[in-house]
């Protein structure tokens, strides 16, 4: 694949934007009804692309964010917020307290990059390189958290500068490891609830955004209810006993036993889980057993993952797969060892939340660029703040318009690329949940 450029769009993608958005021509209820919506200054649009550039060209692994956190907190101290440093290791959080009484809201930006070596020709390239996982890799914000840190710390300028219009309290988050902590270590969203962030400030909702690919520029794509699937991994030890190859019946076959327990497998969301409810996948996707070719070995290992759309059935899942590798083990004279790393749980969105909040998002947008998700079963560890207090979590579109998103490079890719168009509708959405939130409270 590759990055699409087209002439007449560069002056555009990387000048200073003029995009405005006109919400007076249409007519909302709720929340966003009350007045016309805030927008950010042109001043401050160009400080929020100039922010993600630098992010962009500077990136950081999971965990490993002290530049990157060191830069975000300077700038909340310098407008007087009540900083905190060091959360999860890296992270940062900041509290505006409003000018009016109401509730504290909590929003979240993710702030890691991956191990990817970038191959856009944007003039903010990364270069940088780090190590992981023992190797020298390259580092590039290839799911767009570049773009999430500018347009948080955008929104959160805005409302400091304007916060007798601010109902209740703003509770900024800078979250790290987002992408998974590195082997042996905790991060991301659950250790800073593990350290007790939403105890201390009791955030009554948590609002989220992330950037996509896969829409048009500023278009805004919601869910009200799953999101986003959870995603667990698994790792199935498979125990025999060797012996020569021209002599099966002298030992128990692990690899045949691992190829019946695959197959076996397959029957638990095809013919034991009600999917009606909720749709779910089990894969493989490391099979390793064996050294030589004549040799029935001792051990298989099995190791894959579980995505679903339902806590209940989640749990159905690993039970159910427990016993399929224990059972189909027995019936072979092997044994199999089961083992369930639970990651992130489903990014459920709260319905309430969302109907009361989607005026809001298409004030913001316009009503004709918010469109209904479907599910996604990638997984997010913004589900972790959803399962403490109602959340709302939603896409951005960054793909300019007149190019197809469907053939644009996805999150992830070396040839990932940002429209920063899309960053003045992500950063007034900030704003405008912010303002709008406590209004009716």
């Amino acid at each position: 694949m590759r990055l699409r450029l087209k002439t007449p769009l560069i002056a555009r993608r990387f000048g200073v934007l003029a995009l405005a958005i006109s919400t007076s021509a249409f007519a909302f209820s709720g929340p966003a009804m009350a007045q016309d919506k805030a927008s950010v200054s042109s001043q401050l649009e160009q400080q929020v692309i100039e922010w993600r550039r630098d992010f962009h060209e500077y990136p950081e692994l999971s965990n490993r964010e002290f530049k990157t956190a060191e830069k975000i907190a300077k700038h909340l101290e310098s407008l007087g917020l009540e900083v905190e440093t060091g959360i999860a290791h890296t992270g940062v959080v900041a509290l505006l307290k409003g000018g009016k009484p109401g509730p504290t809201i909590a929003m979240r930006a993710d702030i890691d990059a991956l191990p990817v070596v970038e191959r856009t020709d944007v003039p903010f390239k990364s270069e940088v390189t780090s190590e992981y996982r023992g190797n020298e890799v390259g580092v590039m914000h290839a799911c767009g958290h570049d773009t999430h840190i500018a347009m948080l710390l955008g929104a959160a300028t805005y409302l400091t500068e304007n916060r007798e219009n601010v109902r209740g309290d703003i509770l900024f988050i800078f979250q790290p490891a987002e992408e998974g902590a590195p082997e042996g270590e905790e991060g991301g969203a659950e250790l800073m609830l593990k350290e007790g962030l939403f105890t201390k400030y009791e955030p009554e909702a948590a609002f989220g955004i992330h950037i996509t690919s896969g829409m048009n520029t500023g278009v805004i794509g919601y869910r009200k209810g799953p999101l986003m699937a959870s995603s667990d991994t698994f790792e199935i030890t498979v125990e025999g006993r060797q012996t020569h190859g021209s002599r099966p019946w002298g030992g128990v076959d692990p690899i045949v036993t691992a190829a019946q327990i695959i197959n076996n497998t397959q029957t638990i969301v095809s013919r034991q889980i009600d999917i009606t409810k909720a749709p779910a996948v089990v894969s493989f996707g490391i099979v390793e057993g064996g050294v030589r070719n004549n040799i029935i070995p001792d051990e298989v290992t099995l190791i894959g993952t579980i995505r679903n759309f339902d806590m209940g059935i989640r749990q159905q899942i690993f039970d159910k797969l427990t016993h399929t590798a224990e059972s189909t083990a027995v019936t072979n004279g092997a044994e199999a060892h089961v083992h369930i790393n639970e990651g992130y749980p489903v990014t459920m969105n709260d319905v309430d939340l969302v109907t009361k909040m989607l005026p809001t998002v298409e004030a913001v947008a316009g009503a004709e660029k918010v469109v209904e998700m479907p599910l996604i079963t990638g997984a997010e560890d913004f589900s972790f703040y959803a399962l403490e207090v109602p959340g709302m979590f939603v896409f951005l579109g960054a793909t300019p318009p007149g190019e197809n998103p469907a053939e644009a490079p996805s999150n992830h890719s070396p040839l990932f690329y940002v429209d920063e168009d899309a960053l003045k509708t992500g950063t007034n959405l900030y704003i405008n949940w912010a303002l709008d939130y406590g209004r009716d409270g």
